[in-house]
């Protein structure tokens, strides 16, 4: 019955069958109506879940829809200009005939008849009866759920008069306030006046309690009743369920005295020998751990031990075992409180004992004796140091060796300059005290042999260099590849583990279970491992104990093995054999940036020894030294510089720009002394030059042939001479005879230097073909003005310039021309193509020279067209045959021709008399046009025919042009 008066004063059912519903309230049991909406309404209606369709005076303002129709439907329906009514609302727009239009019926819909429904009415009739039947049967659902609510309405008006406080789930009668709210103490009171006032209003209040509890218990009463069915077979399943449970009990005391009984027989024995074979293993741990404390006590003597023979890697693994013993196994264990803080700080003393040790290495490393032995000093000591300074993760001894090769470095030259400097006996090193000044005073032999000591001084040096940091760095790939194997393996052991997993699963169960390993899998189905781990976690019943003799060592190995560093061996590039430890907690990007920057290392050695060698250098060149050498001086200085640029390029791997920027800034200055003291040279031969023609001697013929085989070189200078031979006349270039003087002889030979320098230091390429074009464009300009310009007649004090001198210059200037395409292609072949576009500076001067050669024959010209303007104009056609003009003209002629035909080639002779004899036939028409003489075949055209026939026969006898074709009939007039 308490459970009753949680109950809900309404029975309540989910199924559709039920005879009661629940009450629903008031403002939920009546929807209110919804009205149509009006034509244009001025507000939306309806419900307020549809707003959006009706129309909105914000959203809709300019939108039309239907709401702005302003013609109902009655009068869309009522036309009172129709005569008679429509029986559609489309007969309005389309007219009367639509009605009657026969709509054409469809290809795709079937025809439906009463048939095909007859199948349906005969099933649905029976049941149509059976449901009339019912329904008058049967009190109609209005009238049930009337009754319904109107014993609910009753049974809730008792209800309501109990008052909210006793219907509270916390209602206790405990709390005040709630006992004062259920009996009020306040209308009774002790006083005497009022006691009969008292015993009423105690009577008023039992009696509205005990009517409380009449309305409740009948309303209990009457779910009850309504609830009776339900209640009774409750109470009918509450006896059977009685009655399964006292058969349980029955059955599971009676299991229990059967566990028991077999508890007494089968277990008690296997457990007193678990519990034995465990008090047997504890026993055993125990004397375990006292022999690792006593192991761990004799780590401090042990370390030093090691200390003392410089084993830091073995001393380091030692106390690194010991912490995680200490860790692990040991902690917590009073004696050793102090251990471990003690091996911290003899940890931090080995790292600076290792980093000392280090440092004294790299010393005696670097300042032993410079000699061709490049082997590494006490590689395993080296190798020992490198893995104890990664195991301490201290990552930057590299920059100790690298502040030791600064200081060797300084060393090596120093001591180099002191050597040199003892075996010079002009030196005085008491007066002179400085090494710098010491240096200066040595001669340029004596300072190369110094400078190339230097040089092999700083190979050897780079070479043991390179040897013992590739043993580093040998150590570091190694600690790295041993990472990767360890990465590998636990990749492995990760996809064993699964199945490793279920075989132990297993294993545990039978072992639980008390059966024996070799009884669950027959011999063939035992997994592999599973025996050793069964043999492992089972002990023989008939063991003993473990003592401290006869302890296996299976048996006595304790947790501390699996603690144990494994180590893998392995070997340097020098054969050193290493054991590599698996703590080695440095991850790959560390090792391959510590590998990075050993790497790095080297080339700052090589940096190190060319800046060292760049300083020796400047200090030599502050008094102009390096800027006095001759070519064949500095030449030989640039090849020792490129050949130690190179052998450190091969041993470090990497180029130094440092020296080799040196050595270019000296070769331009070289350039630049270069090209001055040539330029000055030729500058002065040119204004001495007289411009006649210079015989040619044999060593410059040698040098002219040596340029036509294909090699630009100068010949080597002839000690003895076998025979001695004459100078030539001409200089013979490929079978042609060149007139010249001695300043092109000269030049020539100045460009072959040229070249020869580019050979020599291939790095002054650019510098030089600039500084050549410069030159022979300084030869073409001071030549022009000193022959053309005559020039020559105030520098040298020459009379006139003759037509010899013109030819004369004109054959110096070919001579340059044919050799320029030669230079230009030996200057190609040492250029980067992207170089090429410098070249073009030798077609600007082959243009320039042309120029000047066709300016040349052009004042030839000019020279004989002024004569024969002066003598052709004073010209008469009269006796005697032939004339003094004439005579003249052929005089001059022949001078001419005497002049140049043996300075310029016959084909170069030619054309100019060709051109020589166009002007004079362009004066002689001139002249005779203005004497009115025409070609009449009178006695004034038979003089002039004579005179014309004798220059023509004066000039053809000149050696070279018996074969020019004069054509002098252009001297007349054409007749129109």
């Amino acid at each position: 019955m308490a459970s009753s008066h949680s109950s809900s004063p309404v029975p309540q059912s989910n199924s559709s069958d039920a005879f009661f519903k629940k009450e629903m309230d008031a403002t939920k049991r009546f929807c209110p109506v919804q009205s149509l909406p009006d034509v244009c309404p001025k507000e939306p209606t309806g419900n307020p879940n549809n707003l959006h369709d009706s129309p909105s005076l914000v959203v809709d303002q300019q939108r039309w829809t239907i709401y702005h129709s302003k013609v109902n439907l009655p009068a869309a329906l009522n036309d009172p200009r129709l005569a008679k009514r429509e029986s559609d609302f489309f007969t309005k727009t389309w007219g009367v005939d639509f009605v009657d239009t026969e709509v054409t019926p469809s290809f795709y819909l079937p025809q439906i008849t009463k048939e095909h429904f007859a199948s349906y009415q005969q099933e649905i009739t029976p049941r149509e009866k059976v449901h009339e039947r019912c329904k008058n049967i049967c009190t109609s659902k209005d009238t049930f759920d009337r009754t319904l609510l109107h014993t609910h309405d009753k049974s809730r008006t008792d209800l309501e008069q109990v008052p909210k406080i006793f219907m509270k789930p916390d209602f206790a009668l405990e709390d005040p306030l709630t006992f004062n709210a259920v009996l009020p103490w306040s209308h009774f009171s002790t006083a005497g006046g009022k006691g009969n006032h008292d015993a009423a209003s105690s009577r008023l209040l039992q009696e509205k309690l005990s009517h409380y509890l009449d309305i409740v218990e009948v309303n209990i009463a009457h779910q009850i009743s309504l609830r009776s069915e339900a209640f009774f077979h409750a109470m009918t399943s509450q006896h059977e369920l009685q009655d399964y449970l006292r058969k349980t009990s029955q059955a599971v005391k009676l299991l229990r005295e059967k566990i028991s009984k077999i508890d007494k027989v089968m277990c008690e024995g296997s457990l007193r020998v678990l519990r034995l074979s465990l008090t047997r293993n504890n026993c055993i741990k125990a004397y375990n751990k006292l022999k690792l404390m006593a192991t761990v006590h004799q780590t401090q003597p042990t370390v030093q031990l090691l200390l003392s023979t410089s084993e830091f890697v073995g001393a380091l693994d030692l106390i690194a075992t010991t912490q995680e013993v200490l860790q692990q196994e040991l902690q917590g264990i009073h004696s050793f409180r102090h251990l471990g803080s003690q091996l911290c700080e003899l940890e931090k003393l080995i790292d600076k004992m290792m980093i000392a040790e280090f440092s004294t290495y790299a010393r005696n490393d670097l300042n032993r004796p410079l000699e061709d032995d490049c082997q590494i000093l006490e590689e395993e000591r080296l190798v020992s140091l490198v893995f104890g300074l990664l195991k301490q993760r201290k990552l930057n001894f590299y920059e100790i060796y690298g502040d030791e090769m600064i200081n060797t470095a300084k060393n090596i030259i120093k001591q180099c300059v002191v050597n040199t400097v003892s075996q010079i006996e002009e030196i005085d090193t008491e007066v002179v005290v400085k090494l710098a000044d010491q240096m200066r005073m040595m001669n340029f032999p004596q300072w190369f042999d110094l400078l190339k000591s230097i040089f092999s001084k700083f190979t050897i040096f780079l070479k043991r260099i390179k040897a013992t940091l590739n043993t580093i760095r040998s150590v570091v790939f190694l600690v790295l590849d041993k990472n990767q194997k360890n990465r590998d393996l636990e990749d492995t052991l990760q996809k064993n583990s699964a199945k490793e997993s279920t075989v132990d699963t297993e294993v545990a169960y039978l072992t639980h279970e008390g059966m024996f390993i070799s009884d669950a899998f027959g011999d063939g189905e035992l997994p592999a491992g599973v025996g050793d781990t069964a043999s492992q976690r089972n002990t023989s019943p008939n063991s003993e104990p473990c003592s401290s003799d006869s302890v296996s060592e299976p048996e006595c190995t304790t947790d501390s093995s699996s603690s144990k560093e494994h180590t893998s061996s392995s070997v340097t590039a020098g054969g050193v054999e290493m054991m590599i430890s698996d703590d080695m907690k440095l991850t790959d990007l560390e090792l391959v940036r510590l590998a990075n920057n050993i790497q790095e290392l080297l080339y700052n050695a090589s940096d190190i020894c060319h800046d060292r060698s760049v300083k020796f250098l400047m200090a030599r060149a502050k008094d102009g030294f390096l800027e006095k050498l001759n070519s064949n001086e500095f030449v030989t200085l640039s090849r020792l510089m490129e050949g130690f640029i190179l052998d450190t390029e091969q041993i470090c791997g990497r180029k130094s720009m440092s020296l080799r920027g040196a050595l270019q800034s000296q070769a331009n200055r070289f350039v630049n002394r270069f090209h001055e003291e040539r330029k000055t040279k030729l500058s002065l031969l040119l204004d001495n030059e007289r411009w006649k023609q210079a015989e040619v001697p044999a060593e410059f013929q040698d040098l002219v042939d040596s340029v036509s085989d294909g090699r630009i070189s100068l010949p080597e200078k002839k000690t003895t001479a076998t025979e001695e031979r004459k100078p030539a006349e001409f200089l013979i270039v490929e079978g042609q005879k060149y007139a010249t003087v001695g300043t092109v002889l000269l030049l020539i030979r100045i460009i072959l230097e040229y070249c020869q320098c580019v050979d020599n230091i291939p790095s002054i390429t650019t510098d030089m073909l600039t500084r050549l074009s410069d030159l022979l464009k300084y030869f073409n300009s001071r030549s022009c003005q000193l022959v053309l310009g005559a020039g020559a007649l105030q520098v040298v004090g020459l009379k006139t310039i003759t037509t010899k001198n013109l030819a004369l210059s004109s054959r110096c200037l070919q001579l340059i021309v044919h050799y320029i395409p030669i230079i230009r292609a030996h200057f190609e072949a040492r250029l980067q193509p992207k170089q090429f576009s410098m070249l073009r500076h030798f077609d600007h001067i082959t243009k320039d020279y042309h120029d000047h050669i066709a300016e040349i024959s052009a004042k030839l010209v000019a020279i004989m067209d002024s004569l024969f303007d002066k003598l052709l104009s004073k010209y008469e056609v009269k006796a005697p045959v032939p004339s003094t003009c004439f005579r003249n003209i052929c005089k001059q002629m022949a001078k001419m021709h005497e002049a140049i035909y043996d300075l310029l080639p016959e084909e170069q002779t030619q054309i100019l008399f060709l051109r020589i004899n166009a002007s004079y036939k362009l004066h002689l028409k001139r002249q005779l046009a203005h004497l009115n003489v025409v070609n009449d075949g009178g006695p004034l055209n038979g003089l002039v025919t004579s005179d014309v026939a004798f220059y023509t026969g004066n000039l053809q006898a000149l050696k070279g042009l018996n074969n020019l074709d004069l054509n002098m009939a252009e001297i007349w007039e054409q007749k129109r």
